[in-house]
């Protein structure tokens, strides 16, 4: 058998990852053509599996196991490209490895794909000169989005984050009797309240975006911040990839916002009506949350990981949240 070639077994469930034993593992890199030690570390992610891979004579390398069902094989590949893309043009994303022609592989009925392990801490963004290195990174980032669209990856729009979420929520019964009229109605009053705001912004350009740029999705070494890898990479506003940066009272949000836009501006435009859906994006987020735990919930790591969620505490908190974003909405939007 070739490096690469897929053993199927039958595909996975998204919840089955019982199939992902040591030896599973192993071979999978094995027969991509390297040779393993037998060492192996499980690494902090819930979405997919990943670990860190022994080998022989070699430093590790990072192995993602693709959740089943969750991206087609299209949608995976053009990440990969993305990634390939950005790596290209010397930004630090940290870019899949090609075995055999392919980024993306298979084994015993699971999509995978092999990274070299590149470590770092978590960003601070606590000083300005940080914040605007990390405004540049992400304009470089940005500057190549805005080349050509994606054909395959999702696209960030209030029905699929907001309406689709509500749905889920509410038909499949994870809201407490007690919490589901409050929910309903709050929900369907904010959605609006957010439709009010993306159309009072007009028509913002929409590009390849890394999606989920919190800070607990960056990483940073003497060199400064990287990525990675882009799994939620998406299309939408230039802004998603800039307000999860921001936290505290108006006026720090407003500092930080101000230097992240200094520093996006030396490698890329940012059209200034986008500061008007930074909480508009914010509420979204929010809702499609505690949708996307209730859709992972049947994944045995998750009840593990998050024992908060699904309790009333845990509901009546996540409304008395939305209520919050209610008044946020109507105040005016940060100014840089």
């Amino acid at each position: 058998m070739s490096p690469g070639t897929a053993t199927n077994s039958g595909i996975p469930s998204p919840v089955d990852y019982s199939g992902l034993t040591p030896d599973v593992l192993l071979d999978a890199v094995d027969l991509c053509g390297y040779r393993t030690s037998g060492r192996f570390l499980a690494l902090n992610s819930y979405e997919n599996r990943v670990y860190q891979i022994g080998l022989e004579d070699e430093p590790p390398v990072i192995v993602k196991f693709y959740r089943p069902g969750r991206w087609t094989s299209a949608a995976i590949l053009e990440e990969h490209a993305f990634a390939l893309e950005l790596a290209d043009r010397e930004i630090p994303v940290v870019s899949p490895l090609n075995c055999n022609d392919s980024t993306l592989h298979r084994h015993a009925g699971y999509r995978f794909a092999i990274y070299p392990r590149q470590g770092g801490r978590w960003p601070e963004l606590d000083h300005r000169e940080d914040r605007l290195w990390m405004g540049r990174f992400i304009g470089r980032i940005h500057a190549v989005g805005a080349v050509r669209p994606f054909a395959h990856r999702p696209v960030l729009t209030i029905e699929s984050f907001g309406y689709q979420s509500c749905r889920f929520l509410l038909e499949q019964g994870f809201l407490p009797a007690h919490i589901e009229t409050a929910y309903r109605t709050l929900t369907e009053d904010l959605l609006q309240q957010v439709s009010q705001r993306f159309s009072g912004a007009g028509t913002v350009r929409q590009i390849r975006l890394h999606g989920d740029c919190h800070p607990g999705n960056i990483l940073w070494t003497e060199d400064g911040p990287h990525f990675v890898d882009l799994d939620d990479c998406r299309t939408g506003p230039a802004i998603q990839d800039l307000w999860m940066l921001i936290s505290g009272e108006r006026s720090d949000m407003q500092r930080q916002l101000g230097d992240l836009v200094d520093g996006y501006l030396q490698f890329h435009d940012l059209d200034y009506r986008e500061l008007q859906l930074i909480e508009p994006l914010r509420t979204l987020r929010m809702i499609h949350y505690a949708a996307w735990l209730a859709r992972r919930w049947e994944d045995p790591a998750f009840p593990q990981a998050f024992p908060w969620f699904n309790t009333s505490r845990y509901w009546e908190e996540h409304v008395l949240a939305l209520r919050e974003q209610a008044g946020l909405l109507n105040e005016p939007a940060l100014a840089v």
